[in-house]
């Protein structure tokens, strides 16, 4: 008989950077093994449905390229060359080495970086007590949600939206700017469901035909950063037709008459120029809306990667305003909840020690920032050490010469604390070995539905692991600057007293529940009494400089950015030496750069590729799988070639953030991409590079 018992299921929840933040259970084999992982059925957004591959998470966490000690370089930078050493050898020389550049350039020049490898707010938020402890340098993060969320922020003053739930209950689901079945694929969870029991349409605007959009009923398919256009167009029909609510208006925007005036020249042929989708399928589309009280509009991150991101999201937003859907469940729009927990961290991240007067330094711009950019640097002085957790920018960050560039140099101590030897721990000096998230205890919130989850420890890491607030702890000792509270508490005392300060009761009480659902009232949801304005008018007409955006300064050209919903024609458009509008956007199978390490997940990737229009690659020569080059000024890049009938012309597409070591030159996709700042308050234009393409030498 065999001795094997039947595996444990436990609760737990995704960490990653996806707004979805399932509620899992995850099969415990041991204290160390892991088996599959499947989506909580109970959870009322999850509804039993995860992506595949955090299904298959065990092969992250048993990888045997795992890092599972400390190491430290021995060749040059980049080289790979490391050699063991124990962790308080590690951490004595971070701390000497952050001291040492302290005293040469004062504590600003020491930069903790950090982004969402983890989304827990312990693990992932702790490093800036350390930072507020020392002084360091700001982290501005600006990489992922700014442009959106300065967009939605423009109209509605709050983070927050219709329950993501009612997608279920509506006649007319929009999912905008998201390719939902391979980033978050629960949207389509409650969307299907729509269709199913009620006969609800699915609507899908998006600049290729996604896997998204292979399952709508009505695709519209635009080119990238015409947002603002079709929108204002939709809106144009809404008037025009007398589908737009106009009661509703008069009590709850700001200057409907204003907007009104405003598009009487923004008609589905102008926005039919812009959008490349003809002016019949805009006026459909439109009176859909408009004849479909329950019209829901599920809006992405896609519009935060375009430098008029925040104009279009801003624009898509203002349609269920003027079509009066917020009146309805089932209707209005929701981008994401964030703004809904009202998280006390001062605890997690020693907000009572916070200097204001400490520059903030914007995450995007780190390749100018290491080459030493005087306005970038916001004139303070050089950043010579960087302490790195939950991000890999020398893969992810944009233009990526200049990062590369700024990683290569003498002067610059580098420690990353990482679960794999990616490309920016090869050019670390002091190289840590990270735990994942089942094997330390953390707490997180949803951005795309309003669960409270606990991940709590269920396994042991393997060899020497240490957990990102064991780390800071460490050092804060090393340092001498461990006397704030949060330092000496345990991940799970820091838990519970977060949510007792934030008023969510408990951690033995979250522990039993495993998540806490804390949606809106549908009052408070559809902004019922009004938006977040002192006058609780949307803002159809918003001022810029003013939304309520947590931010340093206002970035970009922000004097030129529309007064109304338009087309903000600030994009980098395509020209005679650069034809092509280059997408970046992300792959089924990978998020970001995590995944890439996992054999599955690679193995259905494949490799490297840029999908182009047939008649585009046959004008240049170009057949399946060529090898070909994608240039601009900031670099070149070579992938292959796939061709692909659901891109329009002129439109080249790269799925994925492929490792640049994967690609034949070693030059990855973010070569391309540029770290110019986003208006209003920063951002980085990953879907909107001009670039040029050609059939590749032969090999």
């Amino acid at each position: 008989m065999s001795n094997r018992t039947a595996p444990r299921l436990h609760a737990s929840a995704c960490p990653h950077d996806c707004p979805s933040t399932c509620a899992l259970e995850v099969e415990v084999l041991d204290e160390r093994r892991i088996g599959r992982i499947r989506g909580a059925a109970d959870n009322s957004y999850t509804a039993g449905v995860i992506c595949a591959k955090v299904a298959r998470y065990a092969e992250r966490v048993h990888h045997p390229d795992r890092l599972t000690q400390p190491l430290r370089r021995t060749g040059p930078k980049g080289s790979g060359q490391f050699a063991p050493i124990s962790w308080d050898e590690a951490l004595d020389v971070v701390a000497d080495q952050f001291l040492e550049a302290e005293r040469r350039h004062g504590p600003e020049t020491v930069w903790p970086y950090y982004y969402a490898g983890t989304m827990g707010l312990v693990q992932r938020d702790g490093i800036n007590r350390l930072r507020h402890a020392r002084r360091w340098s700001g982290f501005f993060a600006t990489i992922c949600t700014n442009p959106a969320w300065a967009g939605w922020l423009a109209g509605a003053g709050k983070l927050a939206g219709a329950d993501p739930r009612e997608m279920a209950k509506s006649d007319l689901v929009v999912i905008w700017g998201t390719n939902a079945v391979s980033t978050q694929v629960n949207v389509m969870t409650h969307a299907v469901r729509a269709r199913k029991e009620r006969g609800a349409k699915i609507a899908v605007v998006d600049v290729y035909r996604t896997p998204t959009m292979e399952q709508a009923d009505i695709p519209l398919l635009i080119r990238p950063g015409s947002d603002g256009a079709l929108a204002c167009a939709v809106m144009h029909v809404l008037f025009r037709d007398g589908l737009a609510d106009r009661a509703y208006l008069a009590s709850h925007a700001d200057d409907p008459a204003g907007l009104e005036a405003h598009l009487a020249t923004r008609t589905p042929e102008w926005a039919e120029a812009i959008t490349g989708l003809p002016a019949a399928e805009i006026e459909d589309f439109a009176r859909l809306v408009g004849r479909t009280p329950r019209s829901y509009f599920r809006l992405g991150y896609g519009f935060t990667r375009s430098r008029n991101g925040a104009v279009n999201m801003h624009a898509a937003s203002c349609i269920p305003v003027v079509s009066g859907a917020w009146q309805v469940e089932g209707g209005g729009a929701f981008h994401s909840n964030s703004g809904i927990y009202g998280w006390n961290k001062t605890l997690i991240e020693g907000l009572d020690l916070r200097d204001p007067a400490v520059r903030m330094l914007d995450q995007s711009r780190i390749g100018p920032i290491l080459e030493g950019d005087p306005e970038a640097l916001a004139g303070g002085p050089p950043v010579t050490a960087l302490l790195i957790q939950n991000t890999n920018p020398v893969t992810i960050a944009p233009d990526q010469a200049r990062v590369r560039r700024g990683f290569a140099r003498d002067d610059l101590f580098v420690c990353v604390h990482e679960q794999f030897m990616t490309e920016t721990a090869r050019m670390a000096d002091i190289v840590l070995p990270a735990t994942m998230f089942l094997e330390h205890d953390d707490l997180y919130q949803a951005g795309g539905n309003q669960h409270i989850l606990l991940g709590p420890k269920l396994v042991d890491p393997p060899g020497d692991c240490r957990p990102n607030h064991a780390v800071i702890g460490e050092l804060a000792r090393r340092l001498g600057s461990d006397s704030h509270p949060g330092f000496a508490m345990t991940e799970r005392e820091l838990i519970d007293a977060t949510l007792r300060a934030s008023g969510h009761g408990t951690l033995v009480a979250l522990e039993s529940r495993r998540f806490l659902d804390v949606q809106p009232n549908f009052e408070d949801a559809h902004f019922v009494k009004g938006f977040r304005w002192p006058d609780g008018k949307f803002r159809l007409k918003p001022d810029w400089p003013k939304v309520p955006y947590a931010a340093p300064s206002t970035f970009g050209p922000v004097d030129s950015m529309p007064t109304f919903p338009d087309h903000w024609a600030v994009t980098e458009e395509a020209d005679d030496e650069h034809p092509f509008r280059l997408v970046t956007a992300p792959a089924r199978n990978f998020l970001n750069s995590s995944f890439t390490e996992t054999p599955t997940s690679a193995g259905r990737e494949r490799r490297p590729s840029l999908m182009l229009h047939p008649d585009d690659a046959a004008a240049l020569g170009i057949a399946e799988g060529d090898r070909v080059e994608a240039a601009n000024g900031r670099g070149a890049v070579l992938l292959h070639a796939r061709l692909f009938d659901g891109v329009r012309r002129g439109v080249a597409i790269a799925e994925s953030i492929w490792p640049n070591a994967a690609h034949e030159g070693g030059r990855g996709i973010n070569s391309l991409t540029g770290a110019d700042p986003v208006a209003p308050f920063g951002g980085a234009a990953f879907h909107d590079s001009h670039v040029r393409v050609r059939k590749a030498d032969t090999a």
